[in-house]
């Protein structure tokens, strides 16, 4: 049994307070009313201990009993299965295939970028920057049709998407006024309940504009 792994029987959470796919999965915890034991662990200091439950030595990690899952995607995913309302996938096949291809593209197209501005050179990060930008703005029909990102009811894809759209200005990102429908998005999901109990209080400080 790994040193860090708690015998209790509640679910144990182990994240980075300041990384982004981590905040992923704390939303779905939260949305889900799940009580977890959270412990956190900053990436530059990781305990040795922390290869025995993961073995690429990464974060977020969780923990239900016997099972140990590493990879943020498969914990959410997980945790919608485990802990089925309020459904954060559709029920028929087609729709979730739909919303774990969209989960891929952002990922893919964006997320990305974000890796090059945070680690390219100086040119590379402001031609990642205008790139990210644009891609968003061109993604704005998304934002007008429904409430939430192609859907009536917060989901799956929310929960990816809102630590990326919380830490826009941390990348150097600011969204034009006339960009209505996407900021509106964003005042919408994090105003849920959810959302602000998953904000660590290194991710509130990301954040000066908004009062939670």
């Amino acid at each position: 049994m790994p040193a860090l792994m708690n015998k209790r029987s509640m679910i144990v959470f182990y994240s980075d307070p300041e990384d982004m796919s981590c905040h992923q999965v704390r939303i779905v915890l939260e949305e889900k009313c799940v009580i977890y034991e959270n412990n956190p662990i900053e990436s530059e200091k990781k305990p040795k201990e922390l290869k025995e439950l993961s073995p690429y030595n990464t974060l977020p990690v969780l923990v239900d009993r016997e099972l140990v899952l590493y990879h943020p995607q498969i914990i959410m995913e997980y945790l919608d299965e485990r802990f089925p309302h309020p459904p954060l996938l559709p029920v028929y096949p087609v729709l979730r295939a739909k919303s774990r291809l969209m989960i891929y593209r952002i990922e893919r197209d964006w997320f990305s970028l974000v890796n090059k501005i945070k680690e390219g050179t100086k040119s590379q990060t402001q031609k990642a920057r205008r790139a990210l930008g644009d891609s968003i703005l061109s993604m704005t029909p998304a934002f007008t049709e429904k409430p939430y990102f192609f859907s009536d009811e917060f989901s799956l894809v929310d929960c990816f998407l809102a630590p990326f759209f919380w830490r826009l200005p941390s990348f150097g990102i600011e969204l034009p006024k006339h960009a209505k429908a996407i900021l509106a998005y964003q005042k919408r999901i994090f105003n849920k309940p959810s959302f602000k109990s998953s904000l660590t209080q290194q991710e509130r400080e990301l954040r000066s504009d908004y009062s939670l």
